[in-house]
């Protein structure tokens, strides 16, 4: 993998990173994508587990399957990439990360400008009456938790199929995107929206955008650059180089 000079040049004179975060990335860490060939919706149906309706027909079935994927993330450790991420933040005065991971692996890494697009499964929050629930809650007797305020269902604080994702986090990934000097796509196929439209924005709107996946993807060719290859040995070779580069430079 070879990091070309212009990313390095462009990075020290960039005051706003927007970074977009996939699958992909957690997958490094060991948790199963999605929307792979081999992934879990070819072996789960999304509309009994991840919909609203799925949700009122089987509450207990979606509960247990939500505790098996918060114990699989709990279990994970974020991966090189992650941790690059975080340290790579700390050498920007703006940096974001918006990611569609729900597993909080960032959070652990040290990143601290982390901004959730479709939620995370490690807090729950009332069906009802929507009030949250950082702690955990575990499935008794077969039985769902109910609110301790309003009595309704317990629901994972994730985004389901048919909802809307959170306004005011689509709102600043959109405003960063537009406003960035450089955007990351990391480990997503780039073919869910409203996410996926945003390194097309970031390009639209004169920042260098950069993807780095393991897999050509539909966005490969619109990128500035794509760097092929997985995030765990990207990131950590970028952020090296990088710190380099500065060194070079104030010399």
């Amino acid at each position: 993998m070879e990091i070309p000079d212009i990313l390095l040049t462009k990075l020290k004179e960039a005051k706003h990173i927007s970074v977009l975060t996939g699958a992909g990335i957690s997958a490094e860490s060991g948790i199963s994508t999605f929307r792979d060939p081999d992934g879990l919706w070819s072996k789960f149906n999304p509309m009994e587990l991840a919909s609203i309706d799925g949700f009122l027909a089987n509450p207990e079935l979606v509960w247990e399957w939500y505790q098996y994927r918060k114990k699989i993330a709990n279990e994970a450790k974020p991966n090189s990439g992650h941790i690059a991420l975080a340290e790579l933040e700390k050498l920007f005065d703006a940096f974001y990360v918006f990611t569609q991971n729900v597993d909080r692996l960032h959070h652990r890494a040290g990143s601290k400008n982390v901004y959730e697009l479709h939620g995370n499964i490690i807090e729950n929050r009332c069906f009802d009456c929507g009030r949250q629930f950082k702690s955990d809650s575990v499935l008794a007797d077969n039985k769902l938790p109910v609110c301790s305020y309003c009595g309704g269902k317990i629901r994972p604080n994730v985004v389901w199929f048919g909802e809307s994702l959170p306004q005011d986090v689509l709102q600043l990934a959109d405003s960063s995107a537009r406003t960035c000097d450089i955007f990351l796509s990391i480990g997503t196929s780039a073919e869910v929206f409203p996410a996926a439209a945003l390194p097309i924005t970031a390009k639209q709107n004169g920042a260098y955008v950069v993807e780095i996946n393991p897999n050509v993807t539909s966005f490969s060719d619109t990128a500035d650059l794509h760097l092929q290859g997985a995030s765990g040995e990207v990131l950590p070779l970028l952020l090296e180089l990088f710190l380099k580069y500065n060194k070079n430079e104030s010399k």
